[in-house]
C-alpha cells in the first residue's frame, strides 16, 4: 500500500536479492521517482557508497531529493535527464555499478495528480513526463490519421478494440478537437461495448497506457539505453529492468537474449530463465504492481 503520498517501490525484495550490493557499492537507479528503491538500496551500500539517480521529470527528482537528504553516509548524486541519457554521463565520470535499476513503470505520483494527464480523472490531456518540453498527448491524437492511431494502440497498448477507439476519435476530433482526459475515455467508452469490457481494469487503461509510450517515445531509445546502461556495469554488476507492458518487456527479452545467448557474447549472463513477477501478496497491497516482470543481466567478464 502506499503511505504518506510517496509512491510505493515494486519488488523491492526481488530487485536487491538479484543485485546483491556490496557495502561501500555503487547503485545506479535510472527512474528514480519518489526514491523508494534508492532509499532501500542506501541500506546495502553504507557507508561509503554511492547513488546515482536520475529522472526526467523535475517534481519527481525534487520530492527524491527531500527523502534521501536526511541518510548519511551514503554519496548522493543527482540529475535532471532522461534513463536515455544517462549512460553517456556515467560513462564519461569513469562510473562503474555494482548495481543498476530501471523501473519502466509510471510512478503514482503522476496518476495521482490530474493535471498531469495520466489519469481518468478530468485534467488537460497531456501525458508528458517532462513537463518543459515536447507535445502532449492532445496534439498526437489531433492530427493522426485513424491507422497510425490504431498502430499505436496496438503496438504499445494491445488493445484489441484499437480499430474502434481510432474511429471515435477520428469522429469527435471532427466537431471538437480532444483537449481533456475525459474527452479521450469518452471515444474509449463509446468505442467498446460494455459486455465486452474488462472488468479487472478501467476500459481505458491500454489506451492511456499507449499514448503514454508514444507522447514520450519510450521505446524509441530502450535498447540503446540498455546496451549503454550494461557497459558501465562492473564486474559482477547487475542490471535489473522492471517492465510493466509488453512492448517494453520484449525489447528486455530479446536485448538479454543477445548478449548473454550469441557465440560471440561471454561477458554477460541472464539471472532468471523466465521474469520474475510480483507475489500475490505484493499485488494485493499494491495493486500498480500487477503487471510488473522483472529481468535482469550480470557482467561476467
Amino acid at each position: 500500500m502506499e503511505s504518506a503520498g510517496f509512491h510505493v517501490p515494486v519488488m523491492v525484495r526481488e530487485v536487491f536479492e538479484a543485485m546483491k550490493l556490496p557495502k561501500g557499492g555503487v547503485y545506479v537507479d535510472g527512474t528514480l521517482g519518489h526514491g523508494g528503491h534508492a532509499l532501500e538500496a542506501a541500506k546495502f551500500i553504507q557507508p561509503g557508497g554511492t547513488v546515482y539517480g536520475f529522472d526526467w521529470d523535475i517534481k519527481m527528482l525534487e520530492i527524491a531529493k527531500g527523502r534521501i537528504s536526511g541518510i548519511d553516509n551514503v554519496h548522493w548524486n543527482t540529475f535532471n535527464i532522461p534513463f536515455f541519457d544517462a549512460p553517456e554521463l556515467l560513462s564519461n565520470l569513469n562510473v562503474r555499478a555494482d548495481g543498476i535499476l530501471l523501473d519502466l513503470g509510471v510512478n503514482s505520483g503522476h496518476f495521482d495528480d490530474p493535471s498531469r494527464g495520466f489519469s481518468f480523472k478530468e485534467g488537460p490531456l497531456s501525458m508528458k513526463m517532462n513537463e518543459s518540453s515536447g507535445e502532449p498527448a492532445s496534439a498526437f491524437l489531433n492530427r493522426m490519421t485513424p491507422y497510425e492511431i490504431e498502430s499505436v494502440l496496438l503496438e504499445y497498448g494491445d488493445e484489441r478494440w484499437a480499430r474502434a477507439i481510432a474511429k471515435q476519435i477520428v469522429t469527435r476530433r471532427k466537431e471538437k478537437p480532444l483537449r481533456t482526459t475525459t474527452d479521450l475515455v469518452d471515444c474509449v467508452l463509446a468505442a467498446i461495448p460494455a459486455g465486452a469490457r474488462d472488468k479487472r481494469i478501467h476500459p481505458a487503461t491500454r489506451t492511456f497506457q499507449a499514448i503514454r509510450v508514444l507522447t514520450n517515445s519510450e521505446l524509441d531509445r530502450l535498447e540503446e539505453a540498455f546496451m549503454g546502461f550494461a557497459e558501465i556495469l562492473a564486474k559482477g554488476g547487475v542490471l535489473v529492468i522492471l517492465s510493466y507492458h509488453s512492448g517494453e518487456d520484449r525489447i528486455a527479452k530479446q536485448f538479454i537474449k543477445r548478449e548473454t545467448k550469441s557465440k560471440d557474447s561471454h561477458r554477460f549472463v541472464s539471472l532468471f530463465e523466465k521474469p520474475i513477477q510480483p507475489s500475490a501478496q505484493e499485488i494485493r497491497f499494491n495493486h500498480r504492481a500487477r503487471s510488473a516482470r522483472m529481468r535482469a543481466i550480470q557482467k561476467v567478464a
